[in-house]
């Protein structure tokens, strides 16, 4: 591919002009309308659930648990602001996939796959219906995703991945490299599947703002700057303490993400892992015209280190995703959400997938970790004698798994059987990763692979093919 874009300018200099006055702060984050936060919690107080962490997970089990019973007293933990991690920083792609795609899901357990796309559909209607019962201003689009071919050993593989999507009922049509480019035009393109009904696009840290005013409005208390410290039993009850109060809860569901469980049997299956995005200025119309993109679908290539990038409201262009990152035990600092050679990379991505774009500046750039484990999507659990529930590993389809997770929470917390409860997915668990210094090496070592699979037409070296034989991997 070309180092020169059509203004003759090498893609390294286009790199270095976009990126010279970019903001390392979130671009959904960056809202005038952000609320104020709400006040911590102070002193002890009684629920008979309690909720920790205010992103989807924690706000969709406060509001499932409010619907299903009113008269619950259901109070909500968050040590910083709602949404501030992994819910209010994603590209706002939210799909019906309950199991990070279908592949991954017959892979894991093809027996409760046909349940699985049934109940993700259901799952998907019902935030919809949420977004629009509640008036919830989060930009919904119902555009669907693309996802592309870049590399002619991919077109193969998305015939494949179209076929299985027919079988399960998707609407989804595959598009030759002209008709691909026809919905958006890049040169990179050599043909893609259009999965029209199975996911939307949303802002999302509107939509966890609107979530937390539903909850409020359903008699939800909900307390930010409240870091949960400690996490015991106390005769019947569980008592969370905090800087400065406690709650006193017959049930807690934890919707803490990649952030260490405050169950520590959760610890050993779960890895942080480092996602990055960006976001260009509004693109004139002009500019737009030179894509096309006028059905606004989401975008993701169908390499092993992919790219997601998609419009926003005003046409600012949200390109992240590639670079997954681990560090060296589990290691989760703030100084890592900015990582300028991610942002050169990506953005020498961004230029190469659209060099029509020349000139086009990111006014923003971001970071931060994700929760993964073996099998790419969540699993579940409970402990002190079913009191207290957790759903984690979402591996960045959060938007609306989520949901699903929090209503098998409140299944799990109910004691009874339920069709979640019963099902072999929810009941499984995924393989737990190594302890350090074999943890880093393994994920490094796999990611590297997947890489160096993506440079050398889809052929997968050793490790990999034996990871496959165990259903193991690692995923951007």
């Amino acid at each position: 591919m070309s180092p020169l874009l059509p203004g003759g300018r090498s893609r390294a200099r286009a790199v270095r002009h976009a990126l010279s006055d970019s903001e390392p702060v979130c671009w959904w984050l960056d809202d005038t309308d952000a609320p104020e936060p709400r006040p911590p919690l102070s002193g002890p107080v009684r629920a008979d659930l309690a909720v920790v962490g205010g992103g989807y997970s924690g706000l969709w089990t406060a509001l499932l648990a409010k619907q299903e019973d009113p008269s619950r007293e259901v109070v909500l933990l968050e040590g910083r602001t709602l949404g501030w991690a992994a819910s209010g920083r994603n590209g706002g792609f939210c799909s019906a996939s309950l199991t990070h795609g279908q592949a991954n899901g017959m892979d894991w357990y093809p027996q409760d796959m046909p349940r699985l796309e049934r109940l993700g559909r259901a799952n998907l209607a019902g935030i919809v219906r949420t977004i629009e019962d509640h008036g919830i201003d989060c930009k919904l689009e119902k555009t669907g995703e693309l996802k592309v071919a870049t590399e002619s050993y991919q077109i193969g593989d998305l015939a494949a991945d179209y076929e299985r999507m027919l079988d399960f009922g998707d609407d989804a049509e595959l598009l030759d490299v002209a008709a691909t480019r026809a919905l958006v035009n890049s040169p990179t393109y050599l043909g893609a599947i259009w999965g029209k009904d199975k996911t939307v696009l949303l802002d999302p840290a509107r939509l966890v703002w609107g979530l937390a005013d539903a909850c409020e409005r359903l008699g939800v208390r909900i307390h930010e700057n409240t870091h949960v410290e400690t996490l015991v039993r106390d005769g019947r009850r569980i008592c969370l303490t905090t800087p400065h109060g406690s709650v006193s809860a017959d049930q807690v569901a934890l919707g803490t993400n990649a952030f260490p469980s405050l169950l520590k049997r959760v610890r050993p299956y779960v890895v942080p892992v480092y996602d990055y995005a960006m976001a260009t200025e509004p693109l004139s119309a002009a500019q737009l015209a030179t894509i096309g993109w006028q059905g606004r679908q989401g975008v993701s290539d169908a390499g092993n280190l992919f790219h997601y990038y998609r419009l926003t409201d005003d046409n600012c262009i949200i390109w992240g995703g590639y670079d997954a990152v681990y560090h060296y035990g589990n290691r989760i600092d703030p100084a890592l959400d900015q990582r300028p050679e991610t942002f050169a990379r990506l953005a020498d991505h961004f230029f190469a997938t659209f060099p029509q774009l020349e000139g086009v500046r990111f006014t923003h750039t971001w970071g931060g970790v994700i929760d993964t484990c073996s099998r790419f999507f969540p699993f579940f659990g409970t402990g002190h004698h079913g009191q207290v529930a957790y759903a984690v590993g979402y591996t960045g389809l959060g938007v609306g798994a989520t949901r699903f997770g929090a209503q098998v929470m409140l299944d799990l917390l109910s004691g009874e059987r339920t069709e979640l409860t019963s099902m072999p997915t929810i009941r499984g668990k995924p393989v737990p990763f190594p302890p350090e210094p074999l943890r880093s090496t393994v994920i490094n070592l796999t990611r590297w692979s997947a890489a160096r699979a993506d440079a050398r037409a889809g052929h997968r070296n050793l490790w990999l093919r034996s990871l496959d034989r165990f259903g193991l991997g690692f995923d951007s």
